[in-house]
């Protein structure tokens, strides 16, 4: 499998490219009619009210199938209690595109505590329940009701981490690859563009669904695996007692020149990680998982599957993986070759309205309201967070537009937004400071396994200058029309330290009065299976942060976000998080719950109790994991210790954990002795203090958990 790939402006187009771009891709047949179209070439299907934003995915994948010159249609959450609204706009030439949308759908539908949700920021009007449980397999269920025949690919987040047996949190159990229950011919996975241009490209050409086997970036069902193929067998780990040496698989290649010799977060010798970007070895071999059954059936092998899989997510040295279920295969191509600086300038620069559809008269879309006025500058994300989906659905090689389009699309939006104050809300994606920072060596970033490259430490292969990012800035705010820019993605404080210059230019010019950053915890204990960085990384940030709001005269206020009940945490690490709230009187409105996403790092650790960040073994020691809903609620009790309603039960915990000491009305305690009258139990914040501000779960641009 090539290491390089078509770039997406370099094929030739199809031949409805001489019908010009829709000024809004049609969603029925009367919006077809006045186009002057007789069908559509793709049609879309997603779990997503339709805004035709670069922020929303399936407007972006419609949008690049257009510029490529198919006619591409819109479905957007259809009624899925029966086939026929699914034929609104006919059967497609070459085939459906399904997606659940910016969110898997039971994230979208369901609380970390499984409880239903009433709203939904991505639908017309914040209307709950206009999209179904499991979207992706649900709307290709009944789109193979309407056309038995019509090829189905399914992609988006969704799809994207169900793509192998994988942990399903609000069944409690493993499920089997979501190709599987959707009957899809194919599954797109991480950033689609390469993959679903090649896709369409080749079905116009003539060839079948069943031919495209080669695509990076793509799973599909097969009864057996290519026989030119040699199966490297993973489909168990080490048992207790003395261990024979297996055979390397990876014979006769070079030792990654970055590896430094040990595995993330364990201390000690793995095996040593391989360079394949010169190899044939992607083209020859792949990685056969544990089985479906086995992973479902023993969590050692599910934590051993997962280790192996984040193992195998670099574009240029990763294998393909395959995975039974039952008597057929799931096959895993390598990821995509990740989008070079003009190809995702062109992605971005498409002719979006940047506006909902106008079928849906007055009523606004929340997630639009949030990101209208934002700019997206980059993609991926290398940190490694384990609970985090970026990594596995984005990549951790970051893609960086250039600085000219940036600074257009700031420009597009003052010249064409109604709605535009002159205020720009965010410049990031991700995060917000990874912008044009990669590895120094793009041999060594192509050998690299590694996980993160800021964790334990800053690699030192990373290059850290902000001075891009803070030019752009700059150039941003000069830009005639906009008053200000602000900065509301995921800031990387243990990486902008590293730049007190890029550090003295947010706080002084970027920061509306809050910034928000995500610590996520205060102890060693969940840290290390977090891949976060220490409080010592926060404090140094924090310092910063306070002297330069004080030279530039502005009274602003850090806002650290954390996470309760995440695998590795146990009761007395959340007490200590709570002194240290205390300590530096923060009070907490809304908490967030570690919510176990599919194929997550974190997920594998809640689900079989093992930490997949070392070698699974038998006889492993057990990682402590949170799933009682009384602990979880005392961990999120502790986060909330100054909520009276938290008092009777965050007594009971102290007693239990014998520290009474923190029981009183003293300031060295916790929580006071005796509860209030009911009718005084009102939270306020109190002299000095401020209030965290909390979304539970995030829930749109940006981090998405």
């Amino acid at each position: 499998m090539p290491d390089q790939s078509t770039p997406l402006f370099g094929y030739r187009k199809h031949w409805a490219e001489c019908l010009g771009p829709a000024p809004w891709l049609p969603m029925s047949k009367t919006e077809m009619e006045q186009l002057g179209w007789d069908s559509c070439d793709i049609i879309i299907v997603s779990g997503d009210g339709y805004v035709d934003h670069p922020s929303f995915g399936m407007a972006v994948i419609g949008r690049v199938l257009e510029a490529q010159g198919f006619r591409v249609g819109m479905i957007a959450q259809p009624d899925w209690q029966s086939a026929e609204p699914f034929t609104a706009l006919g059967r497609p030439n070459l085939f459906f595109g399904v997606t659940a949308g910016n969110m898997d759908s039971m994230i979208n539908h369901y609380t970390a505590d499984r409880k239903r949700r009433n709203d939904d920021a991505y639908t017309p009007g914040n209307i709950g329940g206009k999209r179904p449980d499991r979207a992706v397999t649900v709307y290709s269920q009944r789109l193979k009701e309407a056309y038995r025949d019509a090829p189905i690919i399914v992609g988006g987040i969704e799809a994207s981490l169900r793509r192998i047996a994988h942990y399903d949190y609000w069944s409690d159990r493993v499920k089997r690859s979501v190709l599987l229950d959707s009957r899809a011919d194919l599954l797109v996975f991480g950033n689609a563009e390469r993959a679903i241009v090649d896709i369409a490209h080749r079905l116009a050409d003539g060839e079948s669904v069943g031919e495209l086997t080669d695509i990076r970036g793509t799973a599909f069902v097969t009864r057996h695996p290519p026989a030119n193929r040699t199966l490297i067998n993973s489909t168990s780990v080490d048992e207790p007692g003395r261990i024979e040496a297996h055979p390397n698989p990876y014979e006769g290649m070079e030792p990654e020149p970055c590896a430094e010799g040990a595995s993330e977060g364990s201390g000690e010798p793995d095996a040593a990680p391989v360079r394949l970007m010169a190899s044939s070895k992607q083209d020859t071999h792949a990685i056969r998982l544990p089985s479906a059954e086995a992973v479902s059936e023993d969590p050692v092998l599910y934590a051993h599957a997962s280790r192996v899989f984040h193992k195998e997510t670099n574009p240029h040295n990763a294998l393909p993986l395959i995975q039974a279920h039952g008597d057929r295969e799931v096959w895993l191509n390598p990821p995509p070759i990740p989008l070079e600086t003009d190809e995702l300038d062109w992605v971005f620069e498409l002719p979006y309205q940047r506006l909902p559809h106008p079928s849906y008269g007055d009523a606004d879309v929340p997630a639009m309201e949030m990101i209208q006025h934002s700019v997206n500058i980059m993609r991926g994300c290398f940190g490694g967070c384990t609970f985090c989906s970026i990594t596995e659905h984005e990549g951790r090689i970051i893609q960086s537009r250039s600085e000219a389009s940036v600074l257009r699309e700031v420009e597009r939006i003052r010249d064409t937004s109604p709605a535009f104050t002159g205020v720009i809300s965010d410049l990031g994606g991700p995060t917000a400071n990874m912008w044009r920072i990669a590895c120094k060596d793009k041999e060594t970033e192509a050998a690299c396994r590694k996980l993160s490259c800021v964790y334990p430490g800053i690699c030192k292969n990373l290059n850290t200058d902000h001075t891009p990012l803070i030019n752009l800035y700059r150039k941003a705010r000069q830009t005639e029309g906009v008053k200000k820019v602000l900065i509301a993605s995921g800031l990387r404080y243990d990486l902008a330290v590293e730049s007190p210059e890029y550090v003295r230019e947010l706080v002084t010019h970027h920061v509306g009065g809050y910034l928000k950053i995500a610590p996520e915890h205060t102890e060693s204990g969940p840290l290390s299976k977090m891949m976060k960085p220490g409080m010592g990384s926060y404090d140094r940030f924090a310092e910063m942060f306070e002297r330069f709001s004080r030279e530039a005269g502005k009274k602003q206020y850090l806002i650290p976000y954390f996470i309760a009940a995440h695998p590795g945490t146990t009761d007395e690490d959340m007490m200590h998080l709570a002194l240290w709230l205390k300590q530096h009187r923060f009070r907490a409105d809304q908490v967030q719950t570690f919510y176990p996403s599919p194929m997550a790092t974190a997920t594998a650790m809640y689900h079989t109790g093992m930490n997949p960040l070392q070698r699974v073994k038998r006889g492993s020691q057990s990682l402590s994991t949170v799933k009682k809903l009384s602990q979880r609620r005392l961990h999120k009790a502790f986060l909330r210790y100054h909520d009276p309603d938290n008092w009777p039960l965050l007594r009971k915990a102290l007693k239990q954990m014998g520290r009474r000491d923190l029981i009183g009305n003293g300031a060295k305690h916790l929580i006071p002795s005796r509860q209030p009258p009911k009718r005084h139990r009102v939270v306020k914040p109190g002299s000095g203090s401020f209030r965290t501000q909390h979304t539970g779960e995030h829930r749109g641009k940006g981090r998405r958990r």
